[in-house]
């Protein structure tokens, strides 16, 4: 969690036996422009660092003015994805004069957590988060201080919050319809951890839809998760156990870019060709997928809209951060498209 100070203004005020507006005023250095004297001044920084208090930051940075700096926190800067998204990010925030702090929490909760304290200590005026995070008390934590942010790429349906995401589910849906409408019932969906994020969530519940609209029965064997740590290793191991078990699927359907090229690498060291032995469709297209042969067919994401709209929302908070708890949050799911490459074998 983003800790909370242990000594309060209000604890220093009773302490000196004047009004927690001075020494907030005194504390954020606007003492001599509100007529407060020297002598009283001096007390209460003497008294505030005697009592070890540290300033909170969030409050701190609202009071004092802005940074002209935005942080933007993605889950894996590697991912070209995500790489992709700082650089829409930075484009449109540089035309209203804004600097980019990017950092990426490598999927690690316990970074993310420190890297928002980061920010909020160096005093940036907004956040934009594609969040690793489980629970949401970091969440509440910012909104809590009315500090301005947007939620890009992962939600949490639990919250109610400013948050840019696309309609993952029915994208899925509409890849592994491409799929069976090419005459596959053998089809594997394959999806990374951390499982709990609201993308790969989406994702499988997508793939699962379009079984169902097409009456094919759901099977274990065919949904699995895959350790982002290990991806071509695991995907290796799956390939042989499903041919080992006589259960190859005809088509993969991978929830994120970084499985497919996995796949990619898996399937032609065990042998296999696509789209001959295996057909495979992505979520997320990159460049990769355009020149591979045979072409990737991929689920596109509207990056550079994604990132339009999550700068529009923060920069609104941060003009009116101060009555932030009056404006209401926005939530915009953008539509995903296809691009049918040669990847899927038609069966007869």
């Amino acid at each position: 969690m983003i800790k909370s100070n242990n000594v309060s203004l209000a604890e220093i005020a009773m302490t000196l036996g004047v009004s927690k507006t001075l020494v907030s005023m005194v504390l954020n250095g606007k003492g001599d422009e509100n007529g407060i004297s020297r002598k009283t001044q001096e007390r209460v920084m003497e008294s505030a660092k005697n009592m070890n208090y540290k300033p909170n930051q969030f409050a701190r940075g609202l009071s004092i003015g802005r940074s002209n700096t935005i942080g933007l926190v993605v889950s894996d800067i590697s991912n070209p994805f995500y790489s992709r998204m700082a650089r829409s990010v930075e484009d449109a925030i540089s035309e209203s004069g804004y600097n980019l702090m990017i950092c990426s929490s490598d999927e690690s909760e316990k970074k993310e957590m420190k890297l928002l304290e980061m920010l909020v200590n160096k005093q940036v005026d907004g956040i934009i988060l594609s969040s690793t995070i489980n629970s949401t008390e970091h969440i509440k934590n910012l909104m809590n201080e009315h500090f301005p942010f947007v939620l890009i790429d992962r939600a949490y349906n639990n919250i109610e919050t400013n948050t840019v995401v696309v309609n993952n589910r029915s994208g899925a849906k509409e890849a592994v319809e491409h799929i069976i409408n090419n005459g596959h019932k053998r089809i594997a969906a394959l999806i990374i951890s951390p499982a709990h994020i609201s993308t790969q969530v989406d994702r499988l519940e997508g793939y699962r839809d379009a079984l169902k609209k097409y009456s094919i029965p759901l099977n274990q064997y065919y949904q699995k998760v895959i350790p982002r740590g290990e991806i071509y290793k695991t995907l290796y191991s799956l390939l042989v156990e499903w041919k080992s078990d006589s259960m190859m699927p005809t088509a993969l359907f991978v929830a994120n870019n970084q499985l497919a090229i996995g796949c990619l690498e898996a399937i032609r060291n065990n042998g296999l060709l696509i789209p001959r032995d295996i057909s495979l469709v992505s979520f997320d297209d990159i460049d990769l997928f355009r020149l591979y042969s045979p072409p990737i067919t991929s689920v596109i994401q509207p990056i550079n809209a994604i990132a339009r709209n999550a700068v529009e929302i923060l920069f609104e908070n941060i003009k009116t951060n101060e009555n932030s708890e009056s404006l209401p949050k926005k939530h915009k799911c953008l539509e995903t498209n296809i691009v049918i490459r040669n990847s899927v074998l038609k069966l007869a």
